[in-house]
């Protein structure tokens, strides 16, 4: 097992991709939308890539390679192929993989390359990328890091030698994810390597809309019955502490273990609310009070609390929230 397979939890359907080794023979997994696991290694079965390829549904869209042709030959007066713009992370090892840019197009293009967010970008490459040519980040990058590569923007100008109809300043932004960074090896052009491979100027698949299939779809949501969503009231006694929440505490971390906290906690408030209950009390004990502090930062300023306070101190201490509902 590697990081990068894909792999299926024994005892349930998740399915996801393997991201980290922890400590202690368990492994982390993200599942779809980003959400990551600590699992066992024994609770976990690599799916076969066979099997994948036989179940996987087929594309309504080919990804096109633009044809090839000699490195950094120059473009006849026009263009010719008109896209071709790819990301390829190139595996060096297990741990490993080296980072290109590749413009398989007939168009010149002055480019950069950032990581970051909209305030602080970090740049990773820039120049000038000539047709048929690439550029390869000097750093190899690891998998163990793969969530701290961050968002990538990509901008470029195009441009060829003498006339030419020009085109707006081509702009992507994307965000890798494991759960399909992985699905993505392909043959790289101009690099002629496996790859796990991102064509940045891919056309979105088109909107088809049927209007007689969208006509009997309304008709339907007419007489359709909306089922009600049910709430589950929860106890007037919450306990928050990790052991009561999984039995997978020994295998995460602290930032883990706050975050199921915190997750329980505002599922848990936010069903008293819809429930209507007056009061509810939630167990966070005194610890190093990071939960009790978060709690309390979520609490304060809240349209539905009337006010809340250190519960029952004489049996739990400073280590409990009883909160007062509107």
């Amino acid at each position: 097992m590697n990081i990068g397979d894909k792999v299926r939890l024994i005892h349930s359907k998740e399915e996801g991709i393997v991201t980290r080794f922890l400590k202690n023979d368990v492994v982390e997994v993200e599942i779809e939308a980003g959400f990551k696991l600590p699992v066992l290694r024994k609770e976990l079965a690599v799916v076969s890539k066979a099997e994948d390829k036989a179940f996987k549904p087929q594309s309504r869209v080919q990804e096109t390679i633009a044809p090839q042709r000699p490195i950094g030959e120059r473009s006849s007066s026009h263009v010719k192929a008109d896209k071709g713009i790819y990301l390829a992370y190139l595996p060096i090892n297990e741990k490993l993989v080296s980072l290109h840019i590749i413009n398989n197009s007939d168009w010149d293009l002055p480019f950069s390359l950032t990581c970051g967010s909209e305030k602080t970008n970090r740049g990773l490459l820039g120049g000038f990328l000539m047709a048929r040519t690439l550029q390869k980040y000097p750093i190899d990058l690891d998998l163990k890091d793969f969530d701290e590569w961050g968002n990538l923007t990509f901008q470029a100008f195009y441009y060829n030698f003498g006339y030419f109809t020009e085109r707006p300043t081509f702009i992507k932004k994307m965000r890798l994810r494991a759960n399909t960074f992985f699905s993505h090896k392909k043959l790289a052009p101009i690099l002629l390597k496996d790859c796990y491979l991102f064509q940045l100027d891919a056309e979105d698949l088109p909107l088809v809309i049927n209007p007689d299939e969208l006509k009997e779809k309304m008709m339907q949501s007419k007489t359709e019955e909306i089922p009600l969503k049910t709430i589950e009231k929860p106890a007037a006694t919450v306990d928050l502490h990790i052991e009561q929440l999984t039995t997978r505490a020994l295998s995460m971390n602290n930032a883990q273990m706050l975050e199921l906290q915190m997750r329980t906690f505002e599922a848990k408030f936010e069903n008293a609310i819809a429930s209507g209950m007056d009061e509810i009390v939630f167990i966070h004990g005194v610890g190093n009070g990071v939960l009790k502090q978060e709690i309390q930062k979520k609490l304060a300023g809240h349209k539905n609390v009337a006010w809340f306070q250190d519960a029952q101190k004489e049996k739990f201490g400073y280590g409990a929230t009883r909160i007062k509902i509107k």
